[in-house]
């Protein structure tokens, strides 16, 4: 009896390890990727599959396999998804709740979204469905009434891509905020005006997202910038720098050369710099204005993170208000960094020129502009050849604005014969 009851269980063992064996050959036969198909490998309990994406899209969106996907949560990197099935309209319905995903052109830290909601439908190769972003339950935001973020989007299916459009109508710029950052402490005080509406394109396998945002009558209140209006820095003496003079000039034409005509945002750099940093896959490249760059050296520190980019993007707009740009310069000027825990540009002109900041002739307010980008990094170069990168100055003063074209190439031959002593 004993003996025929283990042969029993050794035979529904066995039976079940070449049924499991079965399935998984039969799914790995289905989803194989075809030759020249977008692949990618897929991880499930003891099994790791290579998996031809548009094939896995084809049969996640079919009307006879996707109701045996409702029901279930899957683990992913981003993570947990929901899948359910509408029969009536034939969508697919996924949940991801906490949901988050690493975009490197925007910082190391993860952008994450209490609940994301994502509904597809497929025709053929044509697919298209809505996106839904909430904040948590327990957010206090500032926008009454509907706090969700919606957008259409539609696809293009292909072997080797899928080609996403997505647009989000016009919704609260708070409302914005209460979805993607709603721990901000700013949140709790700020009176956040204006709309926000974005269309997007996500380029997959390459991973590539184009945006353009539209933002109308932006404005903040409640942070209290005015109480730097007559705020002291602690980089040592001010510059007192006129906004004509050489270094202020010249700072411009380095950092921020739309300076005097944007309200403290530059959406043609942000989305600029987005390109060049996801080119890159890290931050290579900075899309602040000079607004944005005071509220960082003044109030939110220098954190990689979108969270940080959002925080100075609300100040920079109540600053442009309460200061008004010549403040702004000027505050700019006087706590900007220049190396080795330098700051300040009268302390900068007299640590590396011997002079005040207003008696610098063009060549070095130039030199001076040229190292903001990577103050660190210059004066290391600076200390070691004898000068800082010729590249970068040469394309400051190109963009320095009120010379004349006699001007502009006596000030480039100068800055090429330049060799303005080391440091020690």
């Amino acid at each position: 009896m004993k003996k025929a009851l283990l042969f029993l269980l050794f035979g529904l063992l066995a039976l079940v390890l070449t049924a499991a064996v079965a399935v998984y050959l039969v799914v790995k036969l289905a989803l194989a990727p075809s030759p020249g198909e977008w692949p990618t490998r897929v991880k499930a309990g003891p099994f790791t599959l290579d998996v031809g994406v548009p094939t896995a899209i084809r049969l996640a969106t079919s009307s006879w396999f996707a109701p045996w996907l409702a029901g279930r949560t899957f683990q992913t990197e981003h993570g947990p998804v929901h899948v359910g099935w509408n029969e009536a309209s034939t969508t697919l319905e996924l949940d991801c709740a906490p949901c988050s995903a690493s975009v490197p052109a925007l910082g190391t830290t993860p952008i994450r979204l209490d609940n994301l909601r994502f509904t597809a439908r497929r025709d053929a190769g044509s697919l298209n469905g809505v996106l839904e972003a909430t904040p948590a339950a327990t957010t206090v935001s500032s926008v009454a009434g509907d706090n969700v973020l919606r957008a259409r989007w539609d696809g293009r299916l292909t072997q080797k891509t899928l080609q996403i459009h997505i647009d989000a109508p016009d919704a609260p710029i708070a409302r914005w905020y209460s979805v993607l950052a709603p721990a901000l402490p700013e949140l709790q005080r700020a009176k956040i005006g204006g709309t926000l509406a974005l269309r997007a394109q996500f380029d997959l396998p390459a991973n590539h997202l184009a945006l353009h945002p539209r933002i109308e009558q932006f404005s903040v209140e409640g942070l209290g910038t005015e109480a730097l209006l007559n705020a002291r820095t602690s980089c040592g003496p001010p510059s007192r720098l006129a906004a004509d003079s050489w270094l202020a000039r010249a700072v411009i034409a380095a950092e921020d050369q739309r300076f005097f005509s944007h309200p403290g945002y530059d959406l043609a750099e942000l989305t600029a710099a987005l390109d060049a940093n996801q080119k890159a896959g890290q931050v290579a490249r900075g899309g602040s204005t000079l607004s944005q760059q005071l509220a960082r050296l003044v109030v939110t520190g220098s954190e990689r993170s979108a969270e940080r980019k959002l925080r100075e993007l609300l100040y920079a707009v109540e600053m442009e208000e309460t200061l008004g740009k010549p403040r702004i310069l000027q505050l700019y000027l006087d706590n900007a960094p220049w190396g080795e825990g330098l700051c300040g540009a009268e302390a900068a002109a007299r640590r590396y020129f011997k002079k005040s900041a207003r008696n610098l002739d063009s060549a070095q307010a130039v030199w001076l502009a040229a190292m903001l980008n990577n103050p660190g990094v210059a004066l290391e170069k600076w200390q070691r050849d004898g000068r800082i990168d010729g590249e970068r100055a040469k394309w400051v003063a190109e963009g320095l604005r009120g010379l004349t074209r006699g001007q502009r190439e006596s000030l480039l031959r100068n800055l090429a014969a330049a060799r303005f002593a080391p440091p020690p």
